[in-house]
């Protein structure tokens, strides 16, 4: 079940359930990739001794590594993390790419976003956070000619036994646990109703379907009401703006239908925004976001401004509670510490990289935890093994991971979910 405790951190701002609402090119930020790096002569002794210890090409200056996500607009955090990793390696040792916001429409051009990355001899890992549809496309032409490169995905929004076969790893946040976890957490605030805001796009997906049963059964275990309320989908013609100013209109008149003691959680991105900011204003609670981060929807929502936090989350954490309690939102609005958006991409790029030099293997969290580790020192998080739910069978390519929730008061509390042990029976509910 349960596995270990990993750690994750840093950066800035938001993450994302992928939104958009402009059709824009594809743009690949590329290093150049013709440049070549002079490596010092090794004794034919020495060049034995490291083809026992390492894989060939080991040498950190003999490849590259790949970075797939969206653009700033509609996942900032993912974008950040990819950024910050390029930082440490360099321009010529990590090549970044983004996907097109209007992605469910350029399904071709995000395939050849990711397929281009392959071309350049020296790849040997592309990662794609958030792992949106066209991903298991990609990823079956890349291992068509380049099968020595790892494809891995984070957050996937394609079937998983789809993205499993053609990725060598998969990690997302843990919709089974955190589907329990989130309406244990509303519970003991003292909410009676968990309202769930999404749209039919976005309920097609394994993933967040599985997770409202999970978020049903649950509420049924501790006496709450479970509630489903449809916004619009932000990738369709209402794009964006409309898709906000719909979350606007309506949150007064849930919270008067479902009441004060309701809590509202939205699975897409741009939502988020004015969700928190009408319940600061007309009641409710936020337990937290699909991919939480106090970089997400909180910005706006409080208009505060980072600029001059330099990725702290302690002060960007320190900054949004502040705020939240001057509002009346104490006790009410919650979430991770660090961003889980930022952590994904720049994570799961340090553990390939570590796994193509052969100081890590693959599929072990306890290697994939020493990655994440380095980007969120101070977080407390746990994981597991992807169970599929008919068989009850765990997959070893698969790996869900949550982060514990905080919530946001005077003085502001963890909730301590890490250290819950989720019933046995929400890991097969279908």
């Amino acid at each position: 079940m349960i596995k270990k405790l990993i750690s994750i951190f840093l950066m800035s701002a938001m993450v994302f359930s992928m939104t958009a609402c402009t059709g824009s090119q594809a743009v690949t930020d590329t290093a150049d990739t013709s440049d070549s790096v002079a490596v010092e002569e090794k004794t034919e002794e020495e060049a034995g001794e490291n083809k026992e210890q390492m894989p060939e090409e080991s040498d950190e200056d003999d490849f590259r590594i790949g970075i797939v996500t969206g653009s700033f607009s509609q996942s900032e955090d993912d974008r950040r993390g990819a950024e910050a990793f390029q930082e440490k390696y360099g321009q010529d040792k990590v090549t970044l790419a983004i996907y097109p916001d209007n992605f469910t429409e350029e399904f071709e051009v995000t395939v050849q976003t990711i397929v281009n990355l392959s071309e350049d001899p020296k790849m040997k890992a592309i990662i794609v956070n958030q792992a949106v549809d066209g991903t298991v496309e990609a990823f079956r032409r890349i291992k068509e000619t380049r099968p020595d490169i790892l494809c891995i995905a984070g957050e996937p929004y394609e079937d998983f036994a789809d993205i499993e076969e053609v990725s060598d790893l998969v990690v997302c946040s843990d919709f089974v646990g955190r589907g329990y976890l989130m309406i244990r957490t509303a519970h003991e605030l003292g909410c009676d109703t968990f309202v769930h805001i999404s749209f039919p796009r976005h309920l097609s997906y394994e993933t967040i379907a599985r997770r409202v049963d999970i978020m049903k059964a649950a509420c049924d275990e501790f006496g709450m009401k479970f509630e489903m309320e449809e916004a619009p989908d932000p990738t369709t013609e209402v794009g964006v703006p409309g898709a906000q100013f719909f979350i606007t209109e309506h949150v007064p008149e849930w919270v008067e239908k479902y009441g004060p003691n309701s809590a509202y959680f939205c699975t897409n991105d741009a939502h988020t925004e004015p969700l928190i900011k009408s319940l600061m204003e007309n009641g409710g609670y936020f337990i937290e976001a699909d991919l939480p981060s106090p970089l997400m929807g909180y910005p706006g929502a409080l208009d505060l401004d980072f600029s001059d936090d330099g990725g702290d989350f302690e002060k960007i954490l320190d900054k949004v509670e502040r705020a939240v309690v001057e509002k009346g939102g104490a006790g009410r609005f919650g979430t991770w510490t660090y961003s889980y958006g930022y952590t994904c991409s720049a994570g799961l790029a340090e553990h390939a990289r570590n796994v193509i030099l052969g100081e890590s293997t693959l599929n072990d969290i306890n290697d994939l935890s020493k990655a994440y580790s380095i980007f969120s020192p101070k977080a407390e998080w746990n994981g597991s093994q992807y169970t599929e739910a008919k068989t009850g069978e765990k997959s070893d390519k698969i790996f869900l991971v949550y982060q514990d929730t905080y919530i946001m008061g005077d003085p502001g509390h963890y909730m301590g979910v890490t250290k819950v042990a989720v019933p046995e029976k929400y890991f097969t509910i279908e």
